[in-house]
């Protein structure tokens, strides 16, 4: 049955695009659900980070032939949903991705902030190749992802990369030698390093990232921040954190 799976598993929320026979491509209802998903996630104060993945054998195949060919606007943006959600979270984000990420599928795996891959990964736009035009914001998503060069190769010259040559052109962080299973492990893992970390900061600090990269100069970024620094320094964490810090350098 097709279905968006979730786990926790410590401070990480698992969300997984479960419909193996269809390479888990989008429908309606799935990219609805996954959309769900993810507001439980920024809803439930235990998570301070979010992996999505799908079930092998592939990551996402794009959205679902049948839906798409039958697709107004309406239903595009039912489809965006889904990927569009991960891409407004809140929270800390990571595409494991174990096969291949097409058209839709390749703009879930750019809407997480960072992306691992295992060896199976392929990451094809393949939108003109089908004779339709990108959507979802992928052109804005991948240019930024790899710069204007990689993704005109990418997508006006259908240029599929593998797992190596996504990570040697930036678009995937940390290639990892494995199975599913031990890309999953390694995403979560690497995700569990925000759970000591205090959640609203996190949230705050993602929110700054977003808007300093936009910013033409250096001196508005300074501006940027400032504020946002100076109230989490009258935070009680900050205050609990300082006070230990103090105190583990006046220990003997």
């Amino acid at each position: 049955m097709a279905e968006i799976k979730v786990e926790r598993r410590n401070a990480v929320a698992l969300v997984t695009v479960h419909d193996p026979d269809k390479r888990n491509a989008l429908t309606l209802d799935l990219s609805a659900d996954l959309a769900d998903a993810v507001a439980d996630a920024e809803a439930d104060e235990s998570v301070h980070a979010l992996v999505v993945t799908g079930t092998p054998p592939a990551f996402c195949a794009g959205a679902d032939l049948t839906t798409l060919g039958e697709a107004r606007e309406e239903g595009l943006r039912g489809i965006y949903e889904g990927f569009l959600a991960v891409a407004r979270c809140k929270l800390p984000t990571i595409a494991a991705v174990g096969g291949q990420a097409v058209g839709a599928g390749l703009n879930l795996a750019l809407a997480a902030d960072i992306r691992f891959a295992n060896p199976k990964a392929r990451f094809d736009a393949r939108f003109l190749k089908l004779g339709i035009h990108p959507g979802g914001g992928m052109t804005w998503m991948i240019q930024r992802a790899v710069g204007p060069q990689q993704a005109a190769a990418m997508t006006l010259f259908n240029e599929v990369l593998d797992a190596r040559a996504a990570e040697k052109s930036g678009l995937v962080h940390r290639l990892i030698e494995g199975d599913h299973p031990t890309l999953i492990s390694a995403a979560i893992e690497f995700a569990t390093a925000t759970a000591d970390i205090p959640r609203d900061l996190l949230i705050t600090t993602k929110r700054t990232m977003r808007a300093t990269r936009t910013l033409p100069t250096h001196a508005e970024a300074v501006t940027t921040e400032l504020t946002p620094q100076l109230t989490s320094l009258t935070t009680p964490e900050f205050t609990s954190r300082l006070t230990a810090l103090q105190t583990r350098a006046t220990t003997p």
